[in-house]
């Protein structure tokens, strides 16, 4: 996350360091580069889990094709959990873009959301060898226990996505119903 902060931090115009050294506007300045860090970091996210889902769809149409439609159906669940991630990671904008002007996140806080994002990352990694390995293992008796655990990573995806959601909300206070974030 922080070469994301960073990225958008370097991006700052002229205009903008200049009106860092006004008082109050820095702390505009850093949220809305944090905003915008977050937005890049999530689409990103979004972009290589987008990938992945892809591949599920082609292995599904080359399964179907080979082996018959009753092979396809954890395969299936496993792409409709990655695509509720995708959906929720790329459409999170009312909940979290402006969560950094409405609250007041404290370090512990703000590293728990980061540590999920790298969560995500290292789940993209996982998911990407679990695909690899159906791919791998097409035509073996053992897809139907790889397949499984790619639905196990997709559900982590989610559950993953609702943890991090968990801690902003909690930043929120009690107020906050969670159907408004």
């Amino acid at each position: 996350m922080s070469d994301y902060l960073g990225r958008v931090s370097e991006e700052q115009d002229f205009f903008k360091k200049i009106l860092n050294k006004i008082p109050g506007f820095n702390g505009y300045v850093e949220r809305q580069t944090r905003r915008t860090a977050d937005k890049l970091l999530r689409d990103t996210i979004a972009d290589r889990f987008e990938g992945l889902w892809q591949r599920i769809s082609n292995l599904q149409r080359e399964i179907i094709s080979t082996k018959g439609v009753e092979e396809i159906g954890d395969l299936e669940v496993a792409s409709i959990k990655l695509r509720q991630f995708i959906d929720r990671i790329r459409t999170a904008s009312y909940g979290y873009t402006g969560f950094f002007d409405a609250i007041k996140v404290n370090t512990d806080e703000l590293n728990a959301i980061y540590q999920y994002d790298l969560t995500f990352l290292d789940l993209e990694d996982n998911i990407k060898g679990s695909i690899d390995k159906i791919e791998s293992t097409l035509d073996a008796e053992h897809l139907p226990e790889v397949v499984k655990n790619l639905v196990t990573l997709s559900q982590q995806c989610i559950d993953t996505f609702e943890k991090r959601k968990e801690v902003i909300l909690q930043s929120a206070g009690e107020g906050i119903p969670p159907e408004n974030n």
